[in-house]
């Protein structure tokens, strides 16, 4: 008999940690090849952990609600054959280990600010800075340098340099690095709320809290701003009232709304490179892929964001199967971490609800989220060559939010009005 580790696997782009939810087995029960052990929760998904191997669960190295990194050892199977895993001593250990680094990294955080390099008259580019934070070199003595680049500039030789003969160099003393005193700021605390008898009172469950973290957090990070734009979108809602029988006998797909919306939300994009960005402290990271994240509402209440990968290189047909797949699997519960990672930018259907408009908040780090209000006829003005008319529409309006420490108003409201103008223009004698 052999021992194998089931180990939490990896599950997508920067998910480094998942929360034990549940476990499926128990010590000793028989487990077949690729049958679920545990159930998970990242800060996205919830999801299973099938195991590689058949064999019997012999031990259990996480309890519920313990919070696991990605690649640590979850259980031990006992297999007919295989590698024989760590022992439980040795896991301990390390797992005792790592829980000490993890201790002192912390405190060392608490104990030392880092230098702020912001106030010098010199210019150090940020990985000269990041070099100096993490050796510790203060403002004054990263000035002292000596630098062969232009200018006089100090760059990554000249410090690795200094960093290496620091302590040989005569005369010269590293300066401690002091925490500088901070006043404390005000916090403001929450209004205390009274409990009458009739009262029930509910626990938020996981994934409510992290949409709570998540809001406010994007409320104080991004300078919210927002812009409206009425489009008539009767032709769109004339050529899929024509189509979408014929589209889903062929493609075995429903043709809503949604995929329309979300292919001219794909070529505004491309039309404003600005818009898909992200923002990282100080700098902007302008992303090569556009990939539309899709508000979904579960059945519980709460809400996920599905990602559709490449969003711009689909056709109609494939944004209309992207659609219905995560949508489905989002209302199933069987998304995947990786389905929700690396978004650009997000689009949330509020008219699903009659909602005429609303004022999303932004998705972190992403600089801008658009709502898609609820389509309504109305009577409007209609310009003809024989003169101006009354008539019923379709209309709906499209409300735009972004982040106005790097997107105007200009950028802003030139990009809502080009996803409406393609709206507008849908030919409506267009071929499915």
């Amino acid at each position: 008999m052999a021992k194998f580790e089931l180990k939490l696997p990896k599950m997508g782009e920067s998910v480094a940690e998942a929360t034990v939810t549940n476990w499926l087995k128990k010590v000793g029960d028989k487990i077949e090849m690729d049958e679920a052990v545990l159930e998970i929760a990242t800060d996205k998904v919830d999801s299973e952990v099938p195991s590689e191997v058949a064999g019997t669960l012999v031990e259990i190295l996480f309890n519920t609600d313990d919070v696991v990194q990605v690649g640590q050892t979850i259980a031990i199977i006992e297999t007919e054959g295989g590698a024989v895993a760590a022992t439980p001593e040795a896991k301990a250990d390390a797992l005792v280990a790592v829980s000490e680094v993890a201790k002192a990294v912390e405190v060392a955080k608490e104990t030392v600010a880092p230098a702020d390099f912001s106030a010098s008259d010199k210019f150090f580019s940020p990985l000269v800075k990041n070099i100096a934070k993490e050796e510790g070199i203060s403002l004054a003595e990263l000035e002292s340098i000596a630098g062969s680049g232009k200018d006089g500039r100090v760059n990554k030789e000249d410090l690795l340099n200094y960093i290496k003969n620091r302590g040989n160099q005569p005369g010269v003393v590293a300066t401690p690095v002091v925490a500088p005193k901070v006043t404390p700021v005000p916090v403001a605390q929450a209004v205390p709320v009274s409990v009458n008898g009739g009262d029930e009172i509910v626990e938020m469950d996981r994934m409510r809290k992290l949409i709570s973290k998540y809001m406010v957090e994007s409320v104080q990070t991004s300078a919210h701003v927002q812009s409206f734009i009425e489009v008539d979108v009767t032709n769109i809602v004339k050529w899929r009232d024509k189509v979408k029988n014929a589209f889903e006998k062929r493609e075995g797909e429903k043709l809503t709304f949604t995929p329309i919306f979300m292919e001219a939300v794909a070529k505004a994009l491309k039309d404003f490179p600005g818009m898909n960005i992200s923002v990282d402290g100080d700098y902007i990271i302008k992303r090569k892929n556009i990939n539309l994240g899709m508000a979904a509402a579960l059945p519980n209440g709460n809400l996920i964001v599905p990602v559709i990968k490449n969003a711009d290189q689909l056709n109609l047909v494939g944004m209309a199967k992207a659609v219905n797949d995560l949508g489905n699997r989002a209302k199933a519960g069987k998304l995947k971490p990786d389905d929700t990672q690396g978004g650009t930018y997000t689009v949330t259907n509020v008219g699903t609800f009659g909602s005429v408009f609303g004022t999303p908040i932004i998705n972190q780090p992403q600089v801008g989220i658009l709502a898609l209000g609820a389509i309504r006829k109305v009577p409007a003005v209609i310009e003809t060559p024989e003169g101006d008319f009354i008539g019923i529409r379709q209309k709906m309006f499209l409300s735009h939010s972004y982040d106005h420490r790097v997107v105007d108003g200009a950028l802003g409201g030139s990009f809502v009005k080009r996803v409406a103008d393609y709206l507008e223009a849908w030919d409506i004698n267009r071929d499915i």
